[in-house]
């Protein structure tokens, strides 16, 4: 059952999140009817899912400071009210405080256990009064258990980065994640250039301005109305996509005129910039084994006025498609990964991952380059990327590539890159972003060229 109590559905929200592997933003369009939220109500709900989801590690060790119940003993939903009204209360300064414990008691009670909504008054009621009382571990004498219950990070994580990056550059790259991010576009120039963009969003949006290193990028914050309810956005002027990811297409560099396969195309951000950057001349062919997003990529490609994308329905994990062309001057492989880099975006992504994963996926995505490398003509690019720059993912995917692929190479062409962002590539391994450094989501990607 929707609702349109934001509390209520952010409760809704966190707990199917707890039972389910989907993914947030699948989990939102579940739960949340556009027609019975009000612009100001949905900005709540994301302020308090998001919220939450970014500080839980810290939010739970203030509770666990507070409880007099262990938290693993505490109930998966009561454990999640808590969350929610304890972030209100040290977050969002506009809550009054008594607004944000009462909500929590109300969505508390139960007929069942009465005693439970004393519970969590009491609690809140606390920590609202003596929560910057809690001490948190030294980070400098426990650096792994110090960042991660100060910068709500699971200790796994801050492990791993302390190890390549040293302390002080992971506190800031945590800073970094924690920001909220503005929100990035990419101007379809097949319909609008960006100046012409940005003139049609002035007074709809705030702190309009271009991005740094991609061309037809453009970054904002605090949209008046929904995205889709731009007339930029219904004539088809632009596509949401963080600036990292505008750079694979650039890299990539397709040319009017050519075959290209965009072969985990997904709901086709990067197909729509492939299209774009081919003046809609040549042919996309668009492949994915999720037969409804590539019906949504059909009419997100109606939008955009692309005509030369066509889908294909395949499951490139099982086989290599039989029925496609063999002759593809480029392919883009944005492959499935662990989206380590996006948590500033999606900060469910840090309680869900775990270090098994990473090889797990790196397995994956080496087997379906495994399967696209026929596919590439000789002279042809294959260029791979994920949202993440763990090892894994990243080197060690291109390495062993290479090492089962004695036709291909790993191409340092930096394609339509601007100088600034292309001479940080790497001789050995490719191009990362970092939120820290680049004030856009992490981001592998490589140009393999085949040569045999």
């Amino acid at each position: 059952m929707m609702t349109s109590d934001p509390r209520k559905t952010a409760l809704k929200i966190l707990n199917t999140l707890e039972k389910s592997r989907k993914p947030l933003d699948r989990i939102f369009k579940d739960s949340v009817d556009p027609k019975n939220f009000a612009m100001r109500d949905r900005a709540l709900l994301q302020a308090l899912v998001y919220g939450v989801l970014r500080w839980r590690g810290r939010l739970d060790y203030i509770i666990s400071f507070f409880s007099t119940t262990p938290i693993n003993k505490i109930d998966a939903r009561i454990l999640n009210i808590l969350r929610l009204g304890l972030f209100q209360i040290i977050y969002m300064d506009k809550i009054p405080v008594s607004a944000a414990v009462n909500t929590a008691v109300e969505l508390a009670k139960s007929p069942a256990s009465p005693w439970i909504g004393g519970f969590v008054n009491g609690l809140l009621r606390n920590a609202s009064k003596n929560h910057n009382t809690v001490s948190f571990p030294d980070q400098h004498r426990d650096q792994i258990h110090g960042l991660a219950t100060s910068k709500a990070f699971p200790p796994w994580l801050i492990k791993r980065w302390l190890d390549r990056y040293g302390f002080d550059s992971v506190a800031k790259l945590c800073d970094a994640i924690n920001t909220i991010p503005p929100i990035s576009i990419r101007a379809n120039s097949l319909k609008a250039s960006r100046d012409r963009l940005i003139g049609a969003l002035e007074g709809h949006v705030d702190k309009i301005e271009p991005c740094t290193h991609a061309p037809d990028g453009i970054r904002f914050v605090n949209p008046k109305t929904r995205i889709d309810k731009l007339e930029a956005f219904k004539d088809g002027w632009f596509q949401v996509q963080d600036e990292a990811a505008q750079l694979v297409t650039l890299l990539m560099d397709p040319q009017p005129g050519e075959t290209i396969l965009d072969a985990c195309a997904g709901l086709g951000g990067k197909t729509g910039h492939i299209a774009q950057q081919m003046d809609d001349q040549g042919l996309v062919v668009a492949l994915d084994y999720d037969a409804d997003k590539l019906l949504r990529l059909k009419t997100e490609m109606n939008r955009l006025g692309v005509s030369i994308v066509s889908t294909h329905h395949h499951d490139l994990l099982q086989s290599t498609p039989d029925k496609i062309d063999k002759n593809y001057d480029r392919i883009l492989l944005d492959a499935p990964c662990s989206g380590l880099g996006v948590l500033r975006r999606n900060p469910d992504i840090k309680w869900n991952s775990s270090k098994k994963d990473l090889k797990r996926f790196k397995n994956r995505q080496v087997g379906l380059l495994d399967r696209l490398a026929p596919l590439v003509k000789v002279s042809g690019v294959l260029l791979y990327a994920v949202c993440s720059v763990e090892p894994e993912e990243n080197e060690e995917v291109i390495e062993a590539f290479l090492s089962r692929h004695s036709g291909f190479v790993f191409d340092a062409h930096t394609g339509k890159l601007s100088s600034s962002i292309g001479s940080t590539m790497e001789s050995r391994g490719g191009l990362k972003t970092y939120p820290r450094f680049n004030e856009m989501d992490g981001f592998f990607m490589a140009r393999l060229k085949r040569m045999l």
